[in-house]
């Protein structure tokens, strides 16, 4: 048995070392390292089974019943998180990866809202009685308004208390969560709906565009749009991307059946509610306060610039993390014997 001890050991001491690095940080192993580790694990099960049969050493066979299950615990639970840290990694990459997998259905909502913004402008542009049909009633933002009447509109609510600006927020997000959630649950019915209301919504933005294009005042009405608008556009796309896809799990479900299709868009649809909600009420905060501020004009767009920079490097950053994701899943599937390290490498790439 001294023997068996010596030859084996340097196998169990290289076991304990992945483990414990794991245990600190297991996107820190490369494929290969949990390659080994599986490895390593089961000749150390093989190694656990013969002692027990074979010795009568207690000491030894505690010794690899404890490496074998530490190992084992590694590969096979799912890693503990705290709710703030679950947060944290859903906010760092989680959501802007949902957004990379499903990059085909919020371009295609993109699309439609920019073809709905297009054909308002210029129809609207061609005939005013277009803008007059798209425009909310009441809104005094009309065709024939003049300049003055439309900056004075802009402009206003900047000598707002906090209070009044805190109320208007809170309206802000309630009423675009509401135009959010319904773009997204319609999906369901085929996306349909949702197609029609993301081509209305571009519509209405079109049609707005070109009342204070005729007023000569386009560069503070963008000023006065982009801040938030960056933000709170990008959401709705999102919603009108999710909505789609509920729409396409419905509409072509594959190999599975309808019900399966939709309860696994679902899944993802919840959490891209989330991260939608969370969007909106920055959007919220940034109409109400910053829009309604005295910043100036060249600021307000250097802040919607900033935005804009913000979102294309949260979108990039989970691009990587997702490919990665796949490529250490691919790696890790191409090995025998390491399809149960799978979760592992999943869980090392989501951290």
């Amino acid at each position: 048995m001294s023997h068996f001890f010596s030859r084996n050991k340097p196998i169990w001491d290289e076991l304990d070392q992945l483990v414990q690095r794991a245990r600190r940080s297991p996107k820190s192993l490369t494929p290969e390292e949990l390659s080994r580790l599986d490895l390593l694990y089961r000749r150390t099960t093989i190694h656990l089974a013969q002692v027990s049969t074979r010795s009568t050493d207690r000491q030894l066979q505690q010794y690899l019943n404890n490496l074998a299950s530490a190992a084992h615990s590694v590969i096979y639970l799912p890693p503990r998180q705290s709710m703030f840290q679950g947060a944290w990694q859903f906010a760092n990459e989680g959501f802007a990866r949902l957004i990379v997998r499903n990059w085909r259905y919020h371009l295609a909502s993109a699309l439609l809202l920019i073809a709905g913004a297009l054909l308002a402008f210029f129809a609207s542009l061609s005939d005013p009685v277009a803008a007059y049909a798209l425009m909310p009633n009441g809104d005094p933002r009309q065709p024939g308004a003049s300049r003055d009447q439309l900056l004075e509109i802009l402009r206003s609510g900047r000598e707002q208390g906090s209070g009044e600006k805190f109320f208007f927020a809170s309206f802000l997000f309630t009423h675009n969560l509401k135009v959010g959630i319904l773009a997204l649950g319609l999906g369901v019915l085929a996306a349909v709906p949702t197609v029609f209301l993301m081509i209305f919504n571009g519509m209405i933005m079109g049609s707005f565009v070109v009342i204070h294009y005729r007023a000569g005042i386009t560069t503070e009405m963008w000023a006065w749009i982009l801040p938030h608008g960056v933000t709170e556009i990008g959401a709705i796309i999102l919603c009108g991307g999710v909505g789609l896809r509920l729409g396409q799990a419905v509409i072509s479900p594959g190999l599975l059946s309808r019900t399966e299709s939709l309860r696994r868009a679902g899944i993802e649809a919840g959490a891209m509610a989330i991260g939608v909600a969370g969007m909106l009420v920055a959007a919220a905060v940034i109409e109400s306060y910053l829009r309604q501020s005295h910043l100036s004009t060249n600021a307000r767009l250097a802040f919607a610039a900033a935005s804009a920079a913000f979102w294309v490097l949260y979108l990039a950053h989970g691009a990587i993390r997702e490919r990665r994701s796949r490529q250490r899943e691919a790696l890790l599937a191409a090995t025998p014997a390491n399809n149960d390290l799978l979760f592992v490498a999943s869980a090392a790439a989501a951290r």
